[in-house]
């Protein structure tokens, strides 16, 4: 093996777990020369104890060890750190394998040293990260908080400041953002940070309230307006009088109401369905939608008159898939909120399921990921969240990543030498006749359709141990 370009790495300490004293050899020599220290280990039994005495920050391990497996060691309760599995058998399987156990990462023998550095680095990045998280989760202060928001990301910063802009003014508010990622706690926030902050925050969802009865809703009725209209009502304009009303999916609602709510911010008046008389009203307006309103309005299903009305400033909020950063304070802060509600002890996220909640894409952004974080604290039986507490498809994910990776680094590999390739396999070959008869030298060479001698042969040139402890002949 030959080093990649040396750079400026975090000072890791590595374990490496190999029954292959070669292998062992030459994966020191790589990382020691790069500026990582290291320990190793023959054997998975060896390697925890190794890693009960010892610190270590990852641990190199492969996959077929004589005892202990290396998903063995990957799962033992008393080895929670981070490791990487090498194996000679590639595959999906494995992959999947190595994901649901909590591998940080896999990759394929015989190793290729450059595509083990920028794994390597890859952690180092990670760390890097979770070293900077941890400084800020000790206590969610108010610099990371607005009003019940949750972020430190610049983008969040800048709609704080927006907020902090606009609440003093009775001006009209437009939210855009994907469903989840906290619409109507702005809203809120703009409220508690007004001077109507004393008086009610009303919300609706536009897109929940049958189209019949969205007008009685809004604007309230009179007795006898219509068949149920048993006694006066008011309407959530009035509810909201002196106050903060809140239109969710403003653009649900339909033409004939878009009338009459342009109407309402214009005049400042309304009147109950039924009612001849306008009441007056002191409201303030926040609105939200993920439709682009514009397009309705060319299309003709928005008024473009209401549109600017609404839109007097516009706040954009990103998705969480585009602000990472945010992700580790969003858990802790969903951990605290709700092992306090259910009254389970508050629980800790290791180091491989913040890898993979850090890479799904969030689609549901906050929502879901609160969701996924309530459903952890029920599911997990231990005082750290493992990856069988996560949902499905936020694991299934990290799998195909895995795989994915293992299969673009076998791709890339730039060894052309076809006596290397040519060792590779029937190391490979060898390897998998042993496994498959125990050890059984005589029924290996069959399986293989070579002499007895020239296993024994390939066995010692290899430096193979010739299957497990007790391989036996014919």
């Amino acid at each position: 093996m030959t080093a990649a370009a040396k750079a400026d790495p975090v000072q890791l300490h590595i374990l490496i777990i190999d029954d292959d004293h070669e292998v062992r050899s030459s994966l020191q020599t790589v990382l020691e020369t790069i500026g990582y220290s290291t320990q190793t280990a023959a054997t998975g039994e060896e390697g925890l104890r190794s890693i009960e005495r010892g610190s270590f920050d990852l641990v190199l391990c492969d996959l077929r060890l004589p005892g202990a497996s290396g998903l063995d060691v990957l799962k033992h309760k008393a080895s929670p750190v981070p490791l990487i599995l090498m194996t000679a058998y590639g595959n999906a399987d494995i992959a999947t394998q190595a994901a649901h156990a909590g591998a940080f990462d896999y990759i394929s023998k015989p190793i290729n040293p450059d595509d083990l550095i920028f794994i390597l680095r890859k952690f180092e990045d990670f760390e890097r990260l979770k070293r900077e998280n941890e400084a800020l989760k000790a206590n969610l202060s108010e610099k990371y908080s607005f009003k019940n928001i949750v972020a430190q990301s610049q983008s969040f910063k800048e709609v704080f400041e927006t907020v902090k802009r606009l609440s003093p003014f009775n001006t009209t508010v437009m939210i855009t953002g994907e469903s989840g990622t906290g619409k109507e706690l702005l809203a809120r926030a703009i409220h508690e940070s007004s001077p109507r902050r004393g008086k009610p925050f009303i919300a609706i969802n536009c897109g929940a309230i049958p189209e019949n009865l969205m007008e009685s809703e809004l604007f309230g009725h009179k007795k006898g307006a219509f068949t149920d209209a048993s006694r006066d009502k008011k309407g959530l304009f009035e509810e909201a009088s002196g106050g903060t009303l809140f239109l969710d999916e403003v653009g649900e609602l339909p033409l004939h109401l878009q009338v009459k709510l342009l109407r309402a911010l214009q005049e400042q008046t309304i009147r109950r369905v039924g009612d001849e008389q306008s009441i007056t009203i002191d409201v303030r307006l926040v609105s939200a939608t993920l439709r682009n309103l514009e397009n309705d309005a060319l299309e003709g299903r928005f008024r473009e008159d209401l549109l600017y009305r609404l839109n007097v400033v516009s706040v954009h909020l990103p998705p969480l898939r585009e602000r990472v950063e945010d992700i580790s304070l969003l858990i802790e802060h969903f951990l605290q909120k709700h092992s306090k509600r259910l009254g389970i002890p508050m629980k800790t996220v290791g180091t491989d399921v913040m890898k993979v909640l850090l890479e799904y894409e969030w689609r549901g952004n906050a929502r879901e990921l609160e969701n996924c974080m309530e459903r952890a604290l029920v599911l997990s039986q231990s005082d750290e969240i493992g990856l069988t507490s996560l949902p499905e498809q936020v694991t299934r994910g990290h799998a195909k990543r895995l795989q994915s990776a293992s299969g673009s680094s076998q791709q890339q590999d730039n060894n052309l030498s076809i006596k290397q390739k040519t060792a590779a396999l029937e190391i490979d070959l060898i390897q998998r006749a042993l496994a498959k008869t125990g050890g059984n030298r005589t029924h290996a060479a069959k399986i293989l359709e070579i002499s007895h001698r020239a296993l024994l042969y390939k066995l010692k040139e290899y430096g193979l141990s010739g299957g497990d402890s007790g391989a036996k002949e014919g």
